[in-house]
């Protein structure tokens, strides 16, 4: 781990902004690479000085649409099929798709902006967006909404804990708990929400 941390922050120290957006991108589509390693060390080079605080979470979210934007357009113009066929490389199953898509077409723009908090699927509810030609100017906001919610949260956990590899540990695991917990009692506002409107459609 204090490896990988340190090839980061040299990484995103000599490439700057530019790093974090390339690297963000490579997490946010079908290449499993976790945001964890990215954005609490960007966030420990804004507490040194060496980046702004802002720009750092800025570049983190602008990353994310990136590769959001590779997965909705290969299911946009190439359609499942070619997703299963060379997904399989990167651990896309059939099976998993189909959860994927079968949320996604009963939520819709809530599900991408709530599946990009939720660890091993943020990078995978663009596909059936894309596969469903959902808005893309909708898809963008709430893709950006979702991600720059975690994106923020690594960022300062970067920038007040810098390499404390335990704190880390403990505040990420604390804060997870809670994100899962803020997306339960949202989907239950939502579904309150939805559900006199499927009513009134029946």
């Amino acid at each position: 781990m204090q490896e990988i941390f340190n090839f980061i922050i040299e990484t995103a120290s000599a490439w700057g902004y530019f790093g974090i957006i390339v690297l963000m991108t490579l997490e946010s589509c079908f290449i499993p690479f976790p945001s964890e390693v990215v954005m609490i060390p960007a966030g420990y080079l804004a507490h040194k000085g060496e980046l702004n605080l802002s720009l750092c979470i800025l570049s983190g979210i602008f990353g994310s649409i990136l590769g959001a934007l590779i997965n909705y357009y290969l299911c946009f113009f190439w359609g499942k099929g070619f997703v299963l066929r060379y997904g399989r490389f990167f651990g896309i199953t059939e099976e998993k798709f189909a959860k994927f898509e079968n949320f996604f077409n009963k939520h819709g723009e809530f599900s991408t902006f709530v599946c990009r908090l939720l660890p091993g699927i943020r990078q995978y509810i663009s596909m059936p967006a894309g596969l469903a030609k959902m808005k893309l100017v909708n898809f963008i906001i709430f893709t950006a909404a979702g991600s720059g919610i975690w994106v923020s949260i690594l960022v300062f956990l970067g920038y007040f804990l810098g390499q404390n590899e335990e704190l880390i540990k403990e505040y990420l695991h604390q804060i997870l708990l809670f994100i899962l917990l803020f997306v339960f009692i949202l989907s239950i506002i939502y579904i309150k929400i939805k559900k006199p409107f499927i009513k009134e459609n029946r």
